[in-house]
């Protein structure tokens, strides 16, 4: 065998040996150091500033066109009303609109045979979702749709406008709350925290719940109750921690 082709093989030999050692000694490097992984919980709570009310004007009449008419009259009214009391453009907003025929309520003649459903009216439904920023004027907002024609009513919701402060709030301390049992169960393994590795959120809000209102006392025109209570924003964090001996 030729003197350079030996040397050449034992060259790659030993190139490749060195390779070998060096990934082996890069993986020794990298061996994961303990870790401790906790989850701190927190939570911020604050009154309501705003109120999200939802209003409808339904009507029904021989014709489509009648109900859409005495529909559209209503309507008109009540968001005229709305604005009046201080509700801006920006805050009202139709959220549903429909306009369907009303069958009659028997498919049978008097002799018993069956008969194809007959029209008997046509049923007009408009829907307003409305932003109330001013409380206080709440139950005069209903008081007054209610006597000006909305007729359905499906609940009102209390929220939080600005929630970015309170949230920032809870994720601190949730990150404390993390830190804190970290610190107290390393120091009782002998070791203590060292860098961050992770952190992971997960923030949970629980959206305004529309709170029924009874037809009965709006029919009466009773001043209607409110009660905006408080809200709260939870934050969960889970941090994970190297541990240095």
């Amino acid at each position: 065998m030729p003197i350079m082709v030996v040397l050449r093989t034992g060259l790659i030999a030993l190139l490749s040996l060195f390779a070998v050692l060096a990934a082996r000694g890069a993986m020794a490097q990298e061996a994961p150091h303990p870790q401790i992984s906790l989850t701190g919980e927190a939570s911020a709570t604050a009154s309501p500033d705003m109120a999200i009310l939802t209003s409808g004007v339904v009507t029904q009449a021989k014709t489509a066109a009648e109900a859409l008419d005495q529909n559209s009259d209503a309507m008109e009214k009540v968001i005229d009303a709305m604005k009046k009391a201080g509700v801006e453009d920006r805050d009202l907003q139709t959220s549903g609109f429909t306009v369907e025929p009303v069958y009659s309520g028997s498919n049978a003649s008097s002799s018993g045979a069956p008969q194809a459903p007959k029209i008997e009216a046509y049923r007009v439904r408009n829907m307003l979702t409305v932003r109330v920023r001013d409380l206080g004027a709440l139950g005069g907002i209903l008081d007054k749709s209610v006597s000006l024609g909305s007729n359905q009513i499906s609940g009102v919701a209390f929220d939080i406008e600005n929630k970015d402060a309170l949230l920032d709030k809870a994720r601190k301390e949730a990150v404390a709350d993390a830190m804190h049992r970290a610190e107290i169960l390393s120091a009782a393994a002998g070791t203590r925290l060292g860098r961050v590795l992770s952190i992971n959120e997960n923030s949970s809000y629980q959206p305004p719940r529309p709170m029924m209102l009874r037809e009965a006392s709006m029919a009466a025109g009773k001043s209607v109750p409110m009660e905006a209570g408080e809200l709260a924003l939870s934050v969960t964090v889970s941090v994970t921690w190297e541990l240095v001996q």
